[in-house]
């Protein structure tokens, strides 16, 4: 089978759409080559909330932030906390390109495209309490206006116009299973037809095979995703020594096609894989009461205002807050031997401060709904959060401390709660509230928040007591561990090249994408600032179809 391509790029996801626009632009031929079938078309970037990580960006400076080039490398620095010699020697400079990008033509480069971001700024992932530590030092967290779809489309409707041009074949439901090497250089793939499926984006499809194919041109560009959908892959990579044991229960924020396939058919062909035990999962995941993929999970995007509790009903310690430290968090919930916790919260709260990751889940802003959008400002919780609040088998609401311990206890997969040991972390907390000042360091972080002023109209609720009957009724919500996204992956130069064991250039050999760690293996390091993903994907996708316009022959 021949398409006359100059490149076959594996995988049709973000960073599979960036590359080949990028190539097309150039007057280049591409053969795209994807396991699912073209609903699929933009992989997981659908499903994303579309965050970006900008830097002085214009809607920041609008909010009053004061953010710089240098502010934002020493966040990320301190973030990545890179301390591998030979693992880490590309994901630096991949650091150090990204930061710039984002603080540069970023921006230009996605609003020349038709991409617009919402006009106030999010603060994720906040930090672990050190100015040099992991955390954002300021909001950068710009939504898109359209979510993850929007991202998608900006880059699918020129490489489907550039099909209809006949510059593209895309070939799904091809399942790459090997890379064809020729005199030390990538030169196709082989692989497996699989049965023709109709299944909607993100379900499941059949891996029934119906045929072979083989598929050549002058270069392969692998950009395939991670393994966050591979729960034997997520166990087998987990990185015990620095974190501790793998959970025996996990829930899934990918779909399942998002299986790490071709990493190691990448690695047995000669690339090298480096920062493979780095990893980002969340610590907030419910279940979708309304599933798309197998054990399909929600995140919850808290604000910081509920209490914490794990399994057994103690206060997690500082600064593991809502929306601050991750990775932080996590490693203490494996380290007290339970997969699960629980956030304590009341009716003010959840209304203001209680979001939902995902394209599907905030349908006023997917929809570029502006109107649906104002209405967040009334009282109620919004709809997609209504929604789980009647239906989601993780949340309990009650109008008592005695009754919320009680519907805890009916749906705790562990160790049953003491009501009086709930009763003494919620009154200890509730007493810090009666003045404008506190020893409780998670209030003194809602009163920073709430100093920047968007957060405190849209975003964090006043301080308040949790037993006080005005806010109620109490919430308690069962919180699960979610996979994710691979931190680590493929090596790669500057221009998205992939890296040999011996730190030679693979030719004829490129990766982009979450497959890439984002970049050179592992841009994040060990801790990722949250809005780098879908940029990650677009910069390296990017500087791989760039690099390869300017070299073909």
């Amino acid at each position: 089978m021949s398409d006359d391509a100059d490149v076959i790029v594996v995988g049709a996801g973000l960073a599979g759409l960036v590359a080949t626009y990028e190539l097309t632009r150039a007057g280049r031929r591409v053969t795209v080559v994807d396991q699912e079938n073209e609903a699929n078309l933009g992989g997981q970037a659908f499903w994303s909330l579309g965050g970006l990580f900008l830097v002085d960006s214009p809607e920041q400076r609008r909010m009053g932030i004061k953010d710089s080039r240098d502010l934002a490398l020493a966040d990320w620095l301190g973030s990545a906390a890179f301390d591998r010699d030979r693992e880490d020697h590309w994901p630096r400079q991949w650091a150090h390109a990204y930061v710039d990008f984002a603080a540069g033509e970023k921006r230009d480069y996605l609003h020349r495209l038709g991409l617009r971001v919402m006009p106030t700024v999010g603060w994720a992932e906040r930090g672990a309490g050190t100015a040099g530590g992991h955390g954002n030092s300021v909001p950068r967290f710009h939504l898109t206006w359209g979510t993850g779809p929007e991202v998608v489309r900006v880059f699918r409707e020129p490489v489907l116009e550039a099909a209809a041009r006949g510059l593209i074949t895309f070939r799904y439901r091809h399942q790459v299973d090997s890379l064809i090497v020729e005199n030390g250089a990538a030169v196709g793939v082989r692989g497996t037809v699989l049965v023709p499926s109709s299944e909607p984006r993100g379900v499941a499809s059949s891996r029934e095979a119906a045929g072979e194919f083989e598929l050549r041109a002058q270069a392969v560009v692998v950009t395939s995703g991670g393994i966050g959908g591979n729960p034997e892959l997520v166990r087998k990579n987990w990185p015990a020594e620095r974190i501790g044991p793998a959970p025996a229960s996990m829930i899934t924020g990918v779909p399942a096609h998002v299986d790490g396939r071709m990493l190691e058919i990448t690695e047995s062909a000669g690339g090298s894989i480096v920062n493979r035990d780095r990893m980002w999962h969340y610590t907030e995941g419910i279940k979708n009461w309304d599933p798309i993929w197998p054990d399909h999970a929600i995140r919850i995007i808290p604000g910081p205002s509920s209490l914490w509790l794990d399994a057994t009903g103690r206060r997690l310690p500082v600064p593991l807050f809502p929306g601050h430290d991750t990775l932080g968090t996590l490693k203490h919930i494996v380290g007290t031997g339970h997969d699960h916790t629980w956030f304590v919260l009341t009716r003010s709260i959840v209304e203001k401060e209680f979001a939902l990751s995902g394209s599907e889940q905030n349908p006023d802003i997917t929809g570029k709904d502006l109107k649906l959008v104002l209405s967040r400002g009334k009282k109620g919780a919004p709809g997609p959060v209504q929604a789980f609040l009647d239906h989601g088998e993780d949340f309990v609401v009650r109008r008592t401390l005695g009754e919320l311990v009680e519907g805890m206890n009916a749906i705790s997969p562990g160790p049953q709660l003491d009501l009086a040991q709930v009763e003494r972390e919620v009154v200890a907390r509730d007493r810090e509230v009666g003045n404008a000042y506190s020893k409780d360091f998670q209030l003194m972080s809602v009163r920073n928040a709430r100093a920047y002023w968007p957060d405190k109209i849209t975003r964090v609720a006043k301080p308040h007591r949790l037993l006080d009957p005005a806010h109620g009724p109490l919430i308690a919500v069962r919180l699960h561990l979610l996979t994710r996204k691979t931190l680590g992956g493929l090596e790669t130069t500057l221009d998205s090249q992939v890296v040999r064991p011996d730190g030679s250039v693979f030719d004829g050999l490129y990766a982009a994408g979450e497959v890439a760690g984002f970049g050179g293996g592992g841009v994040h390091g060990y801790n990722a600032l949250e809005g780098t993903f879908l940029g990650g994907c677009i910069f390296s996708g990017r500087a791989a179809g760039r690099a390869l316009a300017g070299s073909l022959a």
